[in-house]
């Protein structure tokens, strides 16, 4: 029983981050009811469901939002929402006759969520576009990288998944909260960019103090300072360090057994090449195994670079719970933890159609408007 448990959500068949948000929402709890196209192919070939992690939790049903019927089926859905989600470019549930003007008509208490790279309007509004695009006008991208050397995509998490589906996911329950207390809904417009735009929120302070500099590489978050960087170990595996405070780095220091050496100060960034390359000679010493064991019960800020599959297997998120399987797929829990109405997956992404009957009567549509609805076209199955 989460914290959103009670809360109907209509989501529009969508990849990236619309999927995200929703997936945010059902596991805190929503009775998320993914509307899926009849069929659906990206690039020519088929989507899977059953490793689609982002589609957990959801029941689906099918429908053609191109036809007068389906528009019927879906301001019928629509009607017994509290939240819908949207990924498309703009204008398009507008021309299907599904937008928010006409949806807030049907609903007025409908928090409409609207997912897009760049936003509703403005110059760019109607432009494809990817996560690495969004962050690049963010300025974020120009960030990611070494020095010297070209900005490197921090794969599609900081537009797609943080600056879209998390920014999308709070938008929402935001606007519930407002519902609950106006009775009134509204329109939720999330764009990547701005939301990649906000998780940078702290650097805008930084450079207005002249603390940042906006040479790659050069900064203490950035891989600029020695001792808040990656290094190779003697095995060829990685470790991190992020000793910024003082007590940190000299336990960094004493882990290291470079304790008393004529190491350059801290933060005499002029001798930062003299200092990475000392820690670079000492991590190769041993295996990232080893370090791991030198450092352990430390506050060194240290920790081992894993890959995605050994994270489910490290002994911390083991003993967290940090990772689950579903229908065999191992995968997140939901997060973050709630004390009294704890979060959960309550069934694998469904196939299309799969769980919508069940849905329909659980959203309180009796046999004869469920009849009314598959002669509209909508398509479901049992569970």
């Amino acid at each position: 029983m989460g914290p959103l448990t009670g809360i109907r959500v209509i989501e529009f068949e969508a990849i990236g981050p619309g999927p995200f948000a929703g997936m945010l929402l059902a596991d805190m709890g929503a009775d998320v009811l993914l509307v899926d196209r009849p069929a659906a192919t990206d690039l020519g070939l088929k989507r899977e469901r059953w490793n689609d992690v982002m589609m957990r939790g959801r029941r689906s049903v099918t429908l053609d939002l191109k036809s007068p019927k389906g528009v019927q089926a879906a301001l019928e859905l629509i009607g017994r929402a509290d939240a819908l989600i949207e990924g498309f470019r703009p204008g398009v549930m507008e021309r299907l006759g599904l937008g928010p003007d006409v949806a807030l008509a049907r609903n007025p208490k409908l928090v409409y969520g609207r997912m897009t790279g760049w936003g509703q309007d403005g110059p760019l509004a109607p432009r494809a576009g990817h996560d690495i695009n969004y962050i690049a006008l963010a300025g974020v991208l120009h960030a990611f990288g070494h020095k010297g050397e070209r900005p490197v995509p921090p794969l599609n998490l900081v537009g797609d998944f943080g600056g879209g589906g998390m920014q999308l996911g709070f938008g929402i329950c935001c606007a519930l909260v407002d519902a609950l207390r106006s009775g009134k809904g509204q329109v939720v417009d999330a764009a990547m960019v701005e939301g990649a735009s906000l998780l940078a929120a702290m650097f805008s302070g930084m450079l207005a103090a002249k603390r940042w500099s906006e040479a790659r590489g050069e900064n203490t978050l950035d891989s600029g300072a020695p001792w808040y960087d990656v290094y190779e170990t003697k095995d060829g595996r990685y470790v991190s360090i992020g000793a910024i405070e003082a007590r940190f780095y000299a336990e960094l220091l004493e882990r290291l057994g470079l304790t008393g050496e004529n190491l350059p100060d801290q933060h005499d960034r002029a001798r930062w090449p003299e200092l990475r390359a000392r820690f670079t000679t000492a991590f190769r010493s041993r295996t990232r195994d080893e370090w791991c064991a030198a450092f352990e019960g430390s506050d060194a800020c240290f920790a081992p670079v894993l890959s995605f599959s050994e994270a489910r297997r490290d002994p911390h998120n083991v003993a967290r719970g940090a990772y689950i399987e579903v229908a065999g797929v191992a995968q997140p829990a939901p997060a973050p933890r709630f004390s009294r109405t704890p979060g959960e997956v309550r069934r694998p992404p469904p196939e299309r159609g799969q769980g919508g009957r069940e849905a329909l009567a659980d959203w309180g549509f009796d046999e004869a408007a469920i009849a009314r609805l598959a002669a509209l076209g909508l398509g479901f199955s049992a569970a």
